[in-house]
């Protein structure tokens, strides 16, 4: 257990964004909430997932909603909050701490919302390593864990708890359709996990990974280093495809952000071009035509210049962009963790192949 620093804030805040492969929601709003509430005198702890004892109860949060949404609501730490606390009064039970079910985006700062009002630590882990769009995506799921209860909060003081489903992918469909009733936002305390489960199938130490990553862009732009080579270099990233956004549609439906955006090559790739499709992560892009990168890999869609991440929602005609792989955590790669999170569980009928086999 450690205290968590604000000089952290930003790191977590730039890691997480290119963790999130386009997906999870810019942090840019929880960054701000977090700085708030470090200046009105709360303090966070980080918690490695090793200290948690086995029958100590852990709150897993996020924000739920398509990402372009979340350029206009902005965030809420009391809703986060009052996630938890609806979850704690519905069992009769106290978590000890709280993680996040996604690394990726702002959700990697969910949790640091609630654990500052509720005044209980983040634990240095999550359930995907990464972002992903629906809630069968996570290891808790590959695990076969319970998936129910879930709450959910709104801004509008709408609370909805839902105490049973038969699968993840009910949970899934049943939430994702409050979600967009109440407008395509809201925050989730998912099904607790106790410190057992967590230990077990949480995926580890990805709070700490996403500050390093931070750190690594934070000083390759101080010593006015390439951002993206230095990424690639220090965390084991592989570069894909490097051009200009030349076209990009998006849609907002059922609760998600879906699209494709086209990258036309420059440099070592001029003359070629890079076709991306997401559901508010980047689920598989295209060289030519031919499948050249796909889920569970990480696909992040950098600027060139700043080694900034760029959203699915931000992304715009005329970005100077670098497409890197980064590698997956190994839950995701196991043959049951690829019929929740390969191309075919987003639809495409592509046998996985990962961009550091070759």
């Amino acid at each position: 257990m450690r205290e968590f620093g604000v000089d952290e804030i930003e790191p977590l805040a730039i890691g997480a964004w290119i963790l999130g492969t386009g997906g999870g929601g810019s942090p840019y709003l929880h960054q701000l909430n977090v700085k708030k509430l470090y200046d009105q005198g709360h303090r966070i702890q980080l918690m490695d997932p090793a200290e948690l004892a086995d029958d100590d109860m852990v709150a897993v949060v996020s924000k739920m909603g398509a990402p372009l949404v979340g350029l206009e609501r902005l965030v809420d730490p009391a809703m986060m909050a009052r996630a938890v606390k609806m979850m704690e009064e519905y069992l009769g039970l106290r978590f000890r701490a709280v993680m996040s079910v996604e690394i990726g985006g702002g959700n990697a700062l969910s949790p640091f919302l609630a654990a500052a009002i509720a005044d209980i630590p983040v634990v240095d882990a999550d359930a995907m390593g990464r972002a992903y769009p629906e809630a069968q995506m996570t290891s808790f799921a590959i695990g076969d864990l319970p998936m129910f209860p879930l709450t959910l909060a709104d801004v509008r003081d709408n609370d909805v708890i839902v105490a049973r489903a038969a699968s993840w992918k009910w949970m899934e469909r049943i939430s994702r359709k409050v979600c967009t009733e109440v407008g395509s936002t809201a925050a989730t305390c998912k099904a607790p996990r106790t410190g057992r489960e967590v230990k077990d199938w949480g995926i580890h130490h990805t709070v700490t990974k996403a500050i390093s990553i931070g750190r690594t862009i934070m000083e390759a732009r101080r010593v006015h280093d390439d951002p993206v080579k230095a990424l690639v270099r220090n965390h084991e990233g592989k570069t894909v495809f490097v051009g200009k956004i030349s076209d990009v549609s998006r849609e907002t439906t059922g609760g998600f952000l879906r699209g494709t955006a086209t990258v036309d090559g420059l440099d070592d790739d001029r003359g070629h071009r890079m076709d991306l499709a997401f559901q508010n992560e980047f689920a598989v892009g295209w060289i030519d035509d031919e499948p050249a990168v796909m889920t569970p890999d990480l696909i992040c869609v950098l600027d060139s210049v700043t080694g900034e991440a760029i959203g699915t929602e931000t992304l715009r005609y005329g970005q100077r962009v670098s497409v890197v792989a980064l590698p997956a955590p190994e839950i995701l790669l196991s043959p049951k963790g690829l019929t929740h999170v390969g191309p075919r569980a987003f639809g495409y009928d592509l046998d996985f192949k990962s961009v550091f086999s070759a």
